[in-house]
Order: C-alpha cells, then sequence, then structure tokens
C-alpha cells in the first residue's frame, strides 16, 4: 500500500513539472512579444513626427511663394506718371530707375523659382521622412534664400524711407506726396519680401529640428 502511494505522488510531482516547463515556455515568446512592441511604439512615433514636420514645411513653402510672388510681381509692375504736364514734359517714377529695386526684383524672382523647385524635394521628404540629404540639401539653399531675400528688403526698404520722408542734409526729397500710388506698391512689396524671409527663416530652424532628431 505506502509503495503504490508512493509512486503515485513522484507521477504528480513529475507532471506538475511537465506543467510548469510547458507554462514557462509558452511565456517566453509572449514577454518577447511584448517587448518587441514596447520598441516599435516609440519608432513609429518619431517617424510620425518627421513626417509631421515635413508636412509643414511643404505648407510653409507654399506661403514663402506666394508672398515672394506677390513682392516681385508687384514691385516688377510698378510705374506711375504724374498727368500734370505735356506728353513731352512729364514726370514718372519707376523701379528701374533705381538699382536697389531692381536688385530686389532678380532677388525676389529667384528666390521664386528656388521655391518652386524645392517643392519636389519637400514632397519628397513626406513621403521619406528618414531621408537626410534632402533636408540637408534645403537646409543649406534655405540659409541662402534668407541672406538673399533680406538683402534684398533691406535695400528696397531703405529706398522706401527715403522716398517717404526723404533727407534733408544730401537734399533728397520725398516723393510719396506726388507720387502716392508708386510709394504704395513698393511699400507693400517691401513689406511681403519681409514675411518670406520670416518664413524662410522658419524653414531653417524646423529644418534644422528635424535633422537634429534623425
Amino acid at each position: 500500500m505506502d509503495s503504490k502511494s508512493t509512486s503515485y505522488e513522484t507521477a504528480i510531482n513529475v507532471s506538475k513539472t511537465e506543467s510548469t516547463k510547458q507554462k514557462t515556455c509558452t511565456a517566453a515568446p509572449a514577454a518577447a512579444t511584448i517587448v518587441a512592441t514596447t520598441k516599435a511604439i516609440p519608432h513609429n512615433q518619431k517617424g510620425g513626427w518627421r513626417r509631421g514636420v515635413a508636412i509643414f514645411d511643404f505648407i510653409l513653402r507654399l506661403f514663402a511663394l506666394v508672398t515672394v510672388l506677390a513682392a516681385a510681381t508687384t514691385m516688377g509692375t510698378t510705374d506711375e506718371t504724374l498727368p500734370l504736364f505735356t506728353q513731352f514734359f512729364q514726370f514718372q517714377a519707376s523701379y528701374d530707375d533705381l538699382p536697389a529695386f531692381s536688385y530686389f526684383v532678380v532677388a525676389t524672382a529667384i528666390a521664386s523659382a528656388y521655391l518652386v523647385l524645392s517643392l519636389p524635394f519637400s514632397i519628397v521628404c513626406i513621403v521619406r521622412p528618414h531621408i537626410v540629404g534632402a533636408k540637408l540639401l534645403l537646409l543649406i539653399l534655405d540659409t541662402v534664400m534668407v541672406a538673399f531675400t533680406t538683402a534684398g528688403a533691406a535695400a528696397a526698404a531703405a529706398i522706401v524711407y527715403l522716398a517717404h520722408n526723404g533727407n534733408s542734409t544730401t537734399q533728397w526729397l520725398a516723393i510719396c506726396q506726388q507720387f502716392g500710388d508708386f510709394c504704395q506698391r513698393v511699400s507693400g512689396a517691401v513689406v511681403a519680401s519681409f514675411i518670406a524671409a520670416f518664413i524662410f527663416i522658419l524653414l531653417v530652424v524646423f529644418s534644422a529640428v528635424a535633422l537634429r532628431r534623425h
């Protein structure tokens, strides 16, 4: 009787040991799956963050394109003639009479062309948010455009200031009282160019942050 009970207890212990091993083996893949899932979540969130920054970059480029095109076309079509004299003796004000305004038109036209060409690269950054080469190229060229548009806007702003206020020391007369429409148009173009330069600065900041997070 004792020998039978002993063998029975041994069988129970063996079965418990086997069931414990099976549970351990089953739990191991589950734990590995949990760890793998935990690691994948931050990676997906980081990719989504990069794609969001790339989409915002594309939207900013569209806004910059609109403003810089408005600045270029407004300045490039500015021309006013005073209707006070005959056709043989007239006062006329045009943007190409001043080198600063001519440079402004050239700078904003180049910035417009660059923004159009940069849109495909921005789309590539949206489709492939982990790409580095295109983002680095856009960062470098955006920095160049910041200097380019700011220089053009600053040069034109100085002439606009003189047109509004004049300079008694150098005998520069304020012409905006006579050429009111001319001054309004060139002032609007300068404001639009400064807005474009500010958007370029935002593009540089966001591109630098996106590259920093890689």
